[in-house]
């Protein structure tokens, strides 16, 4: 947690909404200047910011109407804060609670030292971000359709997919394996809905990658060589990072991609863990989903999750795993080198087998239900439940 201690003579607090922005202006002493609500306008934020405009500080919680004001702050020369909504609220919480008293609260932990900061993303990059995120969006919804489609027809006892539905020439009679109307009409309108998200998804896949050999292309391609970071997940890792030099450490950085969990302590006792919500969901899942591609036909891979597997079982030796490749990964982004797998899958125990020797161990070193995403989002094994989303967007990444 980082707080914003920059002296000013002046600090604005806005409690921002889409069409309401509520101002509140201190000076240095702490009294009051401004204390009025209006419209979330540029017009309307400059104007009453005009006579204070001299060495001003602006500060908005992290919310989704930021944007705008950011750009026009930056426009404007106005020193921006953009505020961390969750940790205020916990250094800051009250009985009562309105624009009012928002604004007011934003502006005292300004003045004060005491305001936690967010990241203001830059603009140049923050809509193709956006867009990635969309995308991630697009590819649950048409997870989640496959898997409707499978769990339909397991309900109706019906044989499972000879193919995998997760491609188009694969589909063609799927719905005329349900004989009560109404149900086919609701897998016919699974597959109408699967052929458009197909089209939507390859026009943006190719759009965004395009983007990306503009903004960063050595950075997109260092990540492409880490073995099961494809193109997607370069992308996400990229626009998710941005500047790696953000973070001062590795461990600010995994603990930003919640791949760490934070022990409760108080009085020398243990308490369990908290804070795995904080951070970066998408990072999150991008590791995770490079932990499993990882795995595929990497012989040095598999021999490590398997060994640890033994020790720690499978779920958490991919954890581990997801957590090693961030560390590698924020070595190579601040170092500008590409990825080596004999220093990454080194293994320092005496008679070890070298890298590239087939893995052999009886441990499986994937869970059941990667397995099954392994092979197709529409691969669904007699007497087995469809995998879950996130699972069938596993075999999309890999490109």
């Amino acid at each position: 947690m980082r707080f914003y201690n920059a002296p000013h003579r002046h600090y604005c607090g806005i409690d921002l909404h889409a069409r309401r922005m509520y101002i509140c202006i201190l000076d240095a002493d702490g009294q009051v200047r401004v204390h009025r609500n209006g419209p979330a306008t540029p017009e309307h934020f400059l104007a009453t910011i005009a006579a204070y405009r001299e060495d001003l500080v602006v500060a908005v919680e992290c919310m989704f109407t930021w944007y705008w004001l950011a750009d026009l702050c930056a426009r404007e020369g106005i020193a921006f804060v953009l505020g961390h909504a969750l940790y205020m609220k916990a250094i800051h919480g009250g009985k009562a609670k309105n624009d009012k008293i928002d604004a007011h609260t934003i502006a005292v932990l300004l003045r004060g030292g005491m305001l936690p900061m967010a990241y203001v993303y830059p603009r140049e990059m923050r809509a193709t971000r956006d867009l990635l995120r969309r995308r991630c969006h697009f590819m649950r919804k048409r997870a989640e359709l496959l898997t409707h489609t499978q769990n339909t027809a397991s309900q109706y006892l019906l044989p499972t997919f000879d193919k995998k539905i997760a491609y188009k020439g694969n589909r063609t009679d799927v719905a005329e394996r349900f004989a009560d109307p109404e149900v086919r009409k609701s897998i016919e309108t699974n597959l109408a809905l699967l052929d458009q998200y197909d089209r939507l998804l390859t026009d943006l896949e190719l759009h965004l990658t395009r983007t990306a050999k503009v903004h960063d292309v050595n950075a997109f391609y260092r990540l492409r060589s880490v073995p099961g970071i494809g193109k997607i997940l370069a992308l996400v890792l990229l626009y998710e990072i941005h500047d790696i030099h953000r973070f001062p450490r590795v461990q600010d950085f995994v603990s930003y991609c919640r791949l760490v969990k934070c022990a409760k302590q108080s009085d020398g006792k243990h308490y369990g863990y908290s804070g795995k919500k904080i951070g970066n969901a998408h990072l999150k899942w991008a590791f995770s989903e490079a932990a499993v591609l990882c795995l595929r036909g990497n012989p040095a891979a598999q021999r490590y999750v398997a060994r640890l597997a033994t020790k720690h079982g499978k779920a958490k030796a991919l954890t581990i795993l997801a957590h090693k490749l961030a560390r590698a990964i924020y070595s190579m982004l601040r170092r500008g080198h590409a990825f080596d797998p004999n220093t990454f899958f080194h293994d320092p125990r005496p008679g070890a087998p070298a890298l590239g020797t087939e893995v052999t161990a009886s441990v499986p070193v994937e869970p059941e239900g990667r397995q099954a995403g392994r092979q197709g989002p529409a691969h669904r094994r007699a007497g087995h439940a469809a995998p879950p989303a996130e699972v069938m967007m596993a075999t999309t990444l890999a490109d």
